[in-house]
C-alpha cells in the first residue's frame, strides 16, 4: 500500500515537473522577438541647388509645313498636256522640267520678242543717224567759228551753227532714250519666254514647266492628255521638307515667357526619346475666344529631315534660369492632399513639410519654396514615417 502510494506520488511528482519544464520551454520558445529598428530603412539626402526656371508651360502643337516653301504649280498658258514627269513623293530640284505643254500661244510670245528685238535695230539706227547729225554739227560749228575769225563770215552764221549744234545734240539724247526703251522692252519679252520655259526659236509651240524650288511633290492633279485653259488651276504641289515650322497655342497666362527670336525646345510624340530644337518666328496677334490662347510658330532649326507635316508636337517654355533647390521625385508625397517632404530634424526624428514644387528637371524637381540648401530630406523609405 506505501509503495503504490509512494509511487502514485512519483508518478504525480514526476508529471507536474514535466509540465513544469514543459510550460518553462514553451514560454522561453514563444518570447516576441526585438522590435526592428525602422529607422535604417529610411535614406536621407541634403538638399542641392540647381540652375532651374521658375515657371514653364507645355504647349500642345504640330508640325505643318513653312508656306514660304510651298509652291503650287500652274500653267502660264493655255494648251495641252503632253507629258507629266514626276509623281507623288519624287524629290525635285528647282529648274527640273515638271510637264511639257503644247499651246498656239507660245508662237505669239516669240513672235513679241521678234517685235521687240526689231523695235531694238530700228532705234539704235536712229540713234547712230542722230550721232552722225551732231558730229556734221559740230564740224561745222568749228569751221563757221575759224571762218568768223578770220572776217570770212558774219557773226549770225556762227549762232546758225551752234544752235544746229544743240538740237543735234537734243536729237541724240532723245535718240538713246528710244533705245533704252527698246532694250527695255526687249528684256521684258526675253524674261517673259524664261519665265515660261521656251527659247527664242519659235521652231515648235511646245513649252516646258519648271520646278520653282527644291522640294517633293506632294499633290499632282495632271495628266497627260489634258487641255486645260484656266491657268489658275494648280497642276502640283511641290513643297521644301527641309523648312518645317511648330505651330502650338500658349496660353495667353504664360505668353510672358516667350519671346520672338528665342530658341524653345521640342518634343515630338513620334521621337519621344529626343528633343528638337526651334526658334520663334512670330507669336499671334490675336487671342482665340474660346481657348484663350495665342498661336505661336517655332522654325526648326536642326533635324527637320526626320519629321513629317501634322506630327503632333510640344512647345516646352520657361523663363530664364535660376538658382534654386532641388530634390529627387521620390522624395516629393502628398498627404492629405498637400505636397511636401520629410525632413530630418535630427537622427530618426523627422517632420512633414509643405513645399511648392516649380519645373522638373528629369528624376529631379525644382523647389520654389519650402526648403533650403543644405536640408536633409528623406528619399527612401518615407511609407514608413507615415505608420510611425
Amino acid at each position: 500500500m506505501t509503495t503504490h502510494r509512494l509511487a502514485g506520488c512519483l508518478t504525480v511528482g514526476c508529471l507536474a515537473a514535466a509540465l513544469s519544464l514543459g510550460c518553462q520551454n514553451k514560454t522561453e520558445t514563444a518570447a516576441p522577438p526585438a522590435p526592428l529598428d525602422w529607422t535604417r530603412e529610411v535614406r536621407v539626402e541634403p538638399v542641392a541647388v540647381e540652375r532651374a526656371p521658375r515657371d514653364e508651360v507645355i504647349a500642345p502643337g504640330k508640325v505643318e509645313l513653312d508656306p514660304n516653301r510651298i509652291a503650287r504649280v500652274m500653267l502660264p498658258l493655255p494648251g495641252r498636256i503632253t507629258d507629266v514627269r514626276v509623281r507623288v513623293g519624287d524629290a525635285v530640284r528647282a529648274g527640273q522640267p515638271l510637264v511639257t505643254l503644247e499651246s498656239p500661244d507660245v508662237a505669239e510670245a516669240v513672235g513679241a520678242l521678234r517685235q521687240a528685238e526689231a523695235a531694238l535695230v530700228q532705234a539704235r539706227a536712229g540713234l547712230a543717224q542722230a550721232e552722225a547729225a551732231l558730229a556734221k554739227a559740230e564740224q561745222d560749228a568749228e569751221r563757221a567759228k575759224d571762218l568768223y575769225e578770220h572776217r570770212a563770215i558774219a557773226q549770225k552764221e556762227v549762232l546758225a551753227a551752234d544752235n544746229v549744234v544743240a538740237q543735234s545734240q537734243a536729237a541724240v539724247e532723245q535718240a538713246r532714250a528710244v533705245v533704252s526703251q527698246a532694250e527695255a522692252g526687249r528684256e521684258q519679252v526675253r524674261r517673259r519666254l524664261e519665265t515660261l520655259g521656251l527659247d527664242d526659236s519659235g521652231r515648235e509651240q511646245r513649252m516646258t514647266v519648271r520646278a520653282p524650288l527644291n522640294g517633293k511633290v506632294l499633290e499632282l492633279a495632271v495628266v497627260p492628255g489634258e487641255y486645260r485653259t484656266d491657268t489658275s488651276v494648280s497642276l502640283m504641289t511641290v513643297a521644301d521638307l527641309s523648312r518645317l515650322i511648330i505651330t502650338a497655342n500658349v496660353p495667353e497666362a504664360s505668353l510672358y515667357l516667350v519671346q520672338v527670336g528665342e530658341n524653345v525646345e521640342v518634343e515630338l510624340t513620334a521621337f519621344p526619346d529626343q528633343r528638337f530644337t526651334g526658334r520663334v518666328a512670330r507669336i499671334g496677334d490675336t487671342i482665340d475666344p474660346q481657348t484663350r490662347a495665342a498661336r505661336v510658330i517655332v522654325e526648326l532649326t536642326g533635324g527637320a529631315q526626320r519629321l513629317r507635316p501634322d506630327m503632333f508636337a510640344r512647345l516646352r517654355l520657361s523663363d530664364e534660369p535660376t538658382l534654386l533647390p532641388v530634390v529627387p521625385k521620390a522624395a516629393v508625397v502628398e498627404r492629405e492632399g498637400v505636397t511636401g517632404v520629410f525632413i530630418e530634424r535630427e537622427p530618426g526624428k523627422f517632420d512633414w513639410r509643405p513645399i511648392r514644387v516649380g519645373v522638373s528637371l528629369g528624376e529631379r524637381v525644382a523647389v520654389l519654396e519650402g526648403l533650403q540648401s543644405g536640408e536633409r530630406v528623406v528619399v527612401g523609405g518615407t511609407m514608413l514615417l507615415y505608420r510611425n
